[in-house]
C-alpha cells in the first residue's frame, strides 16, 4: 500500500512491512517476511500457491471468504485464520462490508511442525472469544519490525512463538472477560488509535464509553500490555518520527501535530522512547 506524505499522515498502523531475514534468521529463527493493516477496498482479492510462508491474519471489522485446500469459508469480523500459502488458496474481501485486516506473514525454525499440529486440532479459521491478545501481539510484531536493529530478528521470533502458542491453546485460554467487555476495549482502543493527537483524558474515556476508569485501568493493561497513557505516547512518538523523516517541519510544529502542547515535554519523550534527539533522528535517518 502506497504512503502519502502530506499535511495529513496515515494512521501509523495503516501500513506494510517487509523484510528480509538475514542469514542466521534462516538457519535459527522464526522469522518475519511480511506484516501488515488493510484497510480493504471493495474489490480486495488475493490468490496464490506455491509460497514458502505461512500466513496468520486477524479480521478486526467487516467480513470476508478463504478459499483453502479446496474448502470455502466465511471469515466475519472477530474472526483468525492461520494457513500454510504452499496450499492453494485465495480469500476476498466482502464487496458491502470490506474487511479490516492484521496479518504476518513468516516462516523458518519449526514453522511447518507447529502449523501441522495446529491443523490436527483446528480448521484454517478460527472463532476466539477475544481476539485482542491476537490484535496485540501484531501490533507489537509491527511496532518492533518498524526499525531494524541488532536484537529485532531475535526478539520478532520470539513474538511468532508466542503467536503460534497462543494458535494452539486458544481452545483452553480462559477468558476472564466477557464477550462485552472486550468489545468495549476494542472500541476505546480503536477510538485512541484515531484521535491520539488530541488531547485524551482518562475520565473523559470513562464517561464516553460508560465503564469506571479504575476499571478501564486495569483491563486495558491486562487486553493490551500497556497503559493507556504508555499506548497513546507510543503512537505520538511514532507519527513524530514520520514527521521528522518526511517532512521539514519544525521540532515545536510536530510537538504541537502529535498532541503534544509543551515542547520541552515532547523532546524528553522522544529522547527517553528512542536514545536520540528529535533533531539526531532526522539528520540520521533522512533519505
Amino acid at each position: 500500500m502506497p504512503q502519502h506524505i502530506a499535511e495529513q499522515i496515515p494512521n501509523p498502523l495503516d501500513s506494510r512491512i517487509m523484510k528480509t531475514p538475514s542469514a542466521v534468521a534462516r538457519r535459527a529463527f522464526f522469522y518475519l517476511q511480511e506484516c501488515g493493516h488493510l484497510k480493504a477496498g471493495t474489490n480486495h482479492h488475493t490468490s496464490r500457491q506455491n509460497l514458502q510462508s505461512f500466513l496468520f491474519a486477524v479480521v478486526v471489522d467487516g467480513k470476508g471468504t478463504l478459499n483453502y485446500d479446496g474448502k470455502f469459508y466465511q471469515v466475519d469480523a472477530g474472526d483468525c485464520f492461520f494457513i500454510d500459502c504452499r496450499v492453494q488458496h485465495a480469500y476476498q474481501s466482502d464487496a458491502q462490508n470490506p474487511w479490516e485486516l492484521l496479518w504476518v506473514h513468516f516462516n523458518g525454525c519449526t514453522s511447518e511442525e507447529y502449523y501441522k499440529l495446529f491443523a490436527s486440532q483446528q480448521q484454517p479459521v478460527i472463532h476466539p472469544v477475544s481476539n485482542v491478545k491476537f490484535i496485540s501481539l501484531i501490533q507489537e510484531i509491527m511496532r518492533l519490525n518498524t526499525e531494524t536493529y541488532a536484537d529485532t530478528e531475535v526478539l520478532t521470533s520470539g513474538l511468532i512463538v508466542n503467536l503460534l502458542t497462543m494458535l494452539l491453546t486458544v481452545n483452553s485460554i480462559s477468558e476472564e472477560s466477557d464477550t462485552a467487555l472486550q468489545s468495549k476495549l476494542k472500541t476505546v482502543l480503536a477510538h485512541i488509535d484515531a484521535n491520539f493527537t488530541t488531547d485524551i483524558r482518562l475520565d473523559d474515556l470513562a464517561r464516553r464509553f460508560d465503564i469506571s476508569k479504575y476499571y478501564l485501568t486495569r483491563e486495558f493493561k491486562r487486553a493490551y500490555g500497556e497503559t493507556i497513557f504508555q499506548h497513546i505516547i507510543s503512537l505520538r512518538i511514532n507519527y513524530a518520527k514520520r514527521l521528522l523523516r518526511f517532512t521539514d517541519k519544525s521540532v515545536e510544529e510536530i510537538s504541537n501535530l502529535c498532541g503534544f502542547n509543551d515542547q520541552s515535554y515532547f523532546s524528553k519523550q522522544f529522547k527517553k522512547a528512542e536514545n536520540v534527539t528529535c533533531l539526531a533522528f532526522r539528520r540520521r535517518w533522512r533519505d
